[in-house]
């Protein structure tokens, strides 16, 4: 089998996982090698997501770190088996590489947690928010469109938004587009397995609130991945430390974010304090503009 010329997240972090729990049973590459009938360079290139790995193998592997949590076997078995296709395939020319990755993650995530600050969550936005977002490009309009049907599908993940008030203030597109917006935050909010939270201008605690960031959960939890976006592209990170500090945040951020959209209401009373009140209320400032 010959090197990758382009490796996948999921490629990379198996890998990554291989390597992982290696280092944790305190055994070499070359004793693993050895072991699993391979030359040493082979298991580097493997670790490094450059090659693929067979079942028998994999089992092998997983025998020798003593890797015993069948939960976990079992995911790591997924993706090393995974073809890595789905309706995203049709996308490979018109988006980039991590885009193509992150429809890949949400289409096998159990669940999945968004904090932004100065944007409406992409799995939220309209089509009309999103062609601004996205410069008008049609294809990277049709991609993010195809992505939100993740929320609404077979085995549909549980979605967990926390957004900034100041995201819901930013008149992208202009009143009309944002009214547009700020209904559909509400449409979805009745989605069952949706829930969504507004982090409000008079939060009087600092919780790292301006670091956007997206939680991919596994099928085992040592398989859930941070996504962190920046202007020169996206980092997936799956280092367990990593994970937990922005798990923590997360809990941290919803605790302090006013109480969720109701799905049993369309109303809010003027008295309560909670998302759909605040929603509600911008959406009254921006229809009269």
């Amino acid at each position: 089998m010959g090197f990758r010329t382009g490796i996948s997240e999921r490629q990379r972090r198996f890998g990554e996982e291989l390597r992982r729990v290696r280092d944790a049973a305190g055994i070499s590459a070359l004793e693993i090698g050895e072991a699993l009938g391979v030359k040493g360079p082979n298991i580097s290139h493997t670790e490094a997501g450059r090659l693929g790995l067979n079942l028998e193998r994999l089992n092998a592997w997983l025998n020798i770190c003593k890797v015993t949590d069948p939960e976990y076997r079992a995911g790591l078995i997924a993706m090393s088996e995974s073809a890595g296709k789905g309706w995203w395939t049709e996308f490979k020319h018109d988006v980039t590489r991590s885009a193509l990755d992150l429809a890949e993650a949400e289409a096998s995530a159990t669940a999945l947690e968004n904090y932004e600050s100065l944007l409406v969550p992409g799995l939220l936005q309209t089509k009309a928010y999103g062609e601004v977002i996205q410069g008008y490009n049609e294809k990277k309009v049709e991609f993010r469109h195809e992505r939100h049907k993740v929320l609404t599908g077979t085995n549909a993940p549980t979605y967990r938004a926390v957004i900034h008030e100041a995201a819901l203030h930013m008149m992208y597109g202009g009143p009309t587009v944002m009214r547009e917006q700020l209904n559909h935050l509400i449409e979805m909010s009745r989605l069952p397995n949706v829930t969504i939270q507004i982090l409000p201008f008079d939060c009087t605690t600092y919780a790292s609130n301006d670091t956007p960031f997206l939680l991919i959960r596994g099928t085992h939890a040592r398989l859930d991945t941070v996504l962190l976006e920046h202007p020169h592209g996206s980092d997936f990170i799956g280092a367990p430390e990593v994970v937990t500090t922005f798990d923590r945040k997360f809990d941290r951020l919803r605790g302090l974010a006013l109480p969720p959209l109701s799905a049993a209401t369309s109303e809010s009373s003027p008295a309560q304090r909670d998302s759909l009140g605040l929603i509600q209320h911008i959406r009254y400032k921006v229809q009269g503009r």
